[in-house]
């Protein structure tokens, strides 16, 4: 016994070493799955584009581009919506930033990078878009969130130039979204030192909806998103992890969510009657809060 209680403070730092691998902003948060974080503790993120809200598949509350009441009050802190991809400009992404805004929530875009256009070009015409919108729909926040988010078959040289390009345009570095393949991975992890440099001052937001199927390539079980994030050799942590989403079947949508006895999460947001993209972030709210900021374009 009394070798037991010698041990106690070495295992409680050590327990602490092993909750605190988040990424850039975040703070460690113990209890709960992976990293601290969990559904109930960790703060809410949400994602939209035009596709919602998708159609309705149970009985509750009900949220459109104009009215995000319901998503703030089943706990949404942030909405991160989509601007575009490549050219093709999203019709819902003013609606929704002004919505939120409405609702106190922190703002956020995203741009997909497409592969028919050079990445700086795309990153000008996002950063063009973001300032238009914000001024045009006469936002309170002056502060926004700026995500590439990239196809899977994308370069580290392609990440390189819509990062840097960013950069140049905001002083600021966004976020970095990863569309999951294994020749993503493989590519990312054959990455320059130079090119893993640029891309490491990003976060990885991670999207991993669950461990079976054909991500089951772990020794011993499936993916988490610790492991997911250590195949692609770049970050030393994620910062949000996009847990729940959708997958289209026959024209329709279905929750898809990770779900363990490790982690575990509900098919839905709360008493929303729409499924829809969530994200937990490795941090408290205050964490969430300096994140934002350290990874927003100002609006004049």
């Amino acid at each position: 016994m009394k070798k037991l209680l010698r041990l106690l403070p070495l295992l409680l730092f050590a327990l602490l070493i092993q909750c605190s691998g988040s990424g850039r902003g975040s703070i460690p948060r113990l209890g709960g799955g992976f990293g601290g974080t969990s559904v109930s503790r960790s703060p809410a993120v949400l994602n939209v584009s035009d596709w919602d809200p998708k159609e309705i598949q149970r009985g509750g509350e009900r949220y459109s581009e104009h009215n995000l009441s319901a998503l703030r009050k089943n706990g949404g802190l942030a909405l991160i919506a989509r601007s575009a991809k490549g050219p093709l400009l999203d019709t819902k992404f003013g609606d929704f930033l002004k919505s939120a805004d409405r609702e106190g929530m922190m703002l956020g875009a995203y741009h997909y990078v497409t592969m028919d256009q050079d990445p700086a070009a795309q990153a000008d015409s996002f950063v063009n878009r973001v300032l238009a919108i914000a001024r045009s729909r006469g936002l309170s926040a002056k502060r926004i969130l700026l995500v590439g988010d990239f196809d899977t078959l994308s370069t580290p040289d392609r990440l390189v130039k819509f990062i840097e390009r960013v950069h140049q345009r905001t002083r600021v570095y966004p976020v970095t979204y990863l569309e999951n393949s294994d020749g993503l991975r493989s590519r990312m992890r054959n990455a320059t030192p130079a090119q893993k440099a640029v891309i490491r001052r990003t976060p990885y937001w991670l999207a991993l909806y669950g461990p079976g199927g054909t991500e089951r390539i772990m020794a011993g079980g499936g993916l988490t998103p610790d492991s997911l994030c250590e195949l692609y050799g770049i970050w030393g942590g994620w910062s949000m992890w996009q847990y729940g989403g959708v997958i289209w079947e026959n024209g329709a949508s279905r929750a898809k969510h990770y779900d363990t006895p490790r982690w575990r999460s509900p098919r839905f947001l709360g008493n929303l009657a729409h499924p829809m993209e969530r994200n937990v972030f490795k941090g408290s709210e205050e964490g969430l809060r300096a994140f934002w900021e350290r990874h927003s374009i100002v609006i004049p």
